[in-house]
């Protein structure tokens, strides 16, 4: 489109924004061939009293482009993660938010065609080009180099206004939920740790300040320190959003936020949250449950191809117990959401008894614990027996009524799933005789255990090849029998991976499945060292082993395999 032309439909949008008039428009039409773009501004803003904004707006509509007033963007370092800061400036682009797959760009250069297909590359993203002025993207460029924002300066700024002087601030208003840059600290805290993928959020108090912290693919990142006096305002506001008792500081207390009902942002979020009395003051653990979150498909999971052949044949089982066990964020919760997915059909019953509930399924009825009123697992699974369902899930067997329980509905017909706080596959079989449940009552219930790990993945971006020598080849050859070219993190990292070396994160899975010796062993009370080796006979890859697969694929590293999970013995 040539120059003369836009400047042309300029100030024709003006003219039908109201801006100018006919007359004007004449007037400037006579000599804007004459003049560049930044003439034309300068004439517009000087000669006809037309603002800068309005002009960005004309000249939008006249590019068929989204015009943007990035003067009123916050830069702040998260701005950065996906396109490097030196890139940015070096293009006078902007990124300013992302919806989905598209990433909304904001582009002083509105003909620059090979901008948005290197973001594109860079990226994965598909880019929205939108309008800005070269004089605001420069003005903020400038602003960052001087002043690196936490994204938390404004708040942090009003809160050591309020709380500036010892003197001045009483007990009651410490803990006085009211307090505007208090609301304003916990709903940008819970906001920020979502949009940088975080899973958990820890509000950690200690002697003289209070420390906020996000995990990250599995890894602590201390985000925002803040003086100690905040703290009980703080961890008052959160108890209050999860309507708990704020005056109840002695013993842990268990809750829930339903975020969007204190944000006019659209974020459909959960969060699960647990406080307890530390030596400095209450502590705060929050989990990030993302409702708009899909479950994620089976394959998506890590699983290995014989693995998930096998795992797919144990679910559709008509009846039978599939126990799933490994730690706090391992992952259990989200295999059942996605086994249930994958076997949920309007010709079968699925019940679930949860707490809390993470993800609401489609067509499957989920039932939110309550102890306080006596609503527990085992009450939950005597309900299930009469209401007629085809399969249970049971958010996990804490104790011997509930594993009790589990264990007779798996003998009468119903495929029940659940999970259990074990290190490894064959080690849930002594844990449920610890509660007392009759070898024979497992041997004959269980269908299968899968033990899991979440291991951090290695960045495809950025990762380094290299032949593992000594220590490290004896290792995979040991556990795989293979040795070849692995891959390990670049400590520099990349834009892609917010320079760390790795990205998102992978199971890792040991899946005992049950057969004739293995029902043999149980029943004899054989010691777990031995149900491991009979296990393995059967077709069992260990969690090491497992993870050592993913090394040999080059989805992890081999730091990272033995850090998640130790050798095998």
């Amino acid at each position: 489109m040539p120059l003369g032309k836009v400047q042309t439909q300029i100030v024709s949008k003006l003219v039908e924004m109201g801006r100018l008039s006919e007359r004007q428009r004449d007037v400037i039409a006579a000599v804007t061939a004459d003049l560049n773009g930044d003439a034309l501004d300068r004439l517009l803003q000087e000669e006809h009293r037309i603002s800068p904004l309005q002009i960005l707006v004309a000249k939008g509509r006249a590019l068929g482009l989204a015009p943007y007033n990035i003067s009123r963007y916050r830069i702040t370092p998260s701005t950065y993660e996906r396109i490097p800061q030196e890139f940015c400036v070096e293009n006078l682009v902007i990124p300013v938010g992302q919806v989905g797959d598209l990433l909304l760009v904001v582009f002083a250069n509105p003909f620059e065609v090979t901008v948005p297909a290197k973001i594109h590359e860079m990226t994965g993203l598909r880019v929205v080009r939108m309008l800005g002025r070269e004089k605001d993207l420069r003005d903020k460029f400038s602003q960052g180099a001087n002043n690196q924002s936490t994204g938390f300066d404004d708040v942090v700024q009003q809160i050591g206004a309020e709380y500036g002087s010892v003197l001045q601030v009483t007990e009651d208003e410490l803990v006085n939920e009211e307090s505007g840059p208090i609301i304003q600290l916990a709903n940008r805290v819970i906001e920020d740790a979502y949009f940088a993928g975080a899973s958990d959020i820890h509000v950690e108090p200690q002697e003289n300040e209070i420390i906020v912290r996000y995990r990250i693919d599995g890894m602590c990142q201390e985000k925002l320190r803040l003086p100690s006096k905040v703290a009980p305002a703080l961890v008052a506001r959160i108890k209050i959003m999860c309507n708990l008792d704020i005056s109840e500081r002695r013993l842990p207390q268990d809750g829930r936020i339903i975020f969007k009902q204190y944000t006019k942002k659209s974020l459909d979020l959960d969060l699960r949250v647990s406080t307890a009395p530390l030596n400095h003051g209450e502590g705060v653990v929050m989990r990030i449950l993302d409702k708009q979150k899909a479950t994620l498909p089976l394959p998506a999971l890590g699983f290995s191809e014989a693995n998930l052949a096998r795992y797919r044949e144990i679910i559709r089982q008509p009846y039978g117990m599939i126990l799933h066990c490994g730690p706090t964020g391992s992952g259990k919760s989200m295999t059942l959401y996605s086994a249930l997915n994958e076997i949920n059909s309007p010709e079968i019953v699925i019940r679930t008894a949860e707490d809390p509930i993470e993800y609401t399924l489609a067509g499957i009825n989920q039932m939110q614990m309550h102890r306080q009123i006596g609503l527990t697992f085992a009450t939950a699974l005597r309900s299930f027996l009469r209401q007629d369902p085809d399969i249970i899930l049971v958010g996990e067997i804490r104790d011997k009524e509930t594993a009790d329980i589990s264990v007779e509905a798996a003998l009468t017909g119903h495929l029940l799933l659940s999970t259990l706080h074990t290190n490894d596959a064959p080690s849930t079989i002594a844990r449920l005789t610890d509660m007392e449940i009759e070898p024979f009552m497992i041997s004959s219930s269980l269908l299968c255990v899968c033990s899991q790990r979440l291991g951090r993945r290695v960045c495809k971006t950025c990762r380094m090849a290299y032949t593992p020598v000594s220590r490290e080849k004896e290792i995979i050859e040991k556990a795989i029998g293979w040795s070849g070219q692995i891959y390990k993190h670049n400590p520099r990292g990349c834009s892609k991976c917010n320079n760390s070396g790795y990205k998102g994160r992978i199971g890792i899975h040991e899946l005992m499945v049950t057969n004739d010796e293995l029902v043999e062993g149980i029943n004899k009370k054989t010691e777990t060292s031995e149900l491991k080796r009979i296990a393995m006979r059967g077709g069992m890859k260990t969690l090491h082993q497992d993870s050592m697969f993913k090394v040999k694929d080059g989805l992890t590293t081999m730091e990272e395999a033995l850090t998640t999970v130790p050798a095998d013995m």
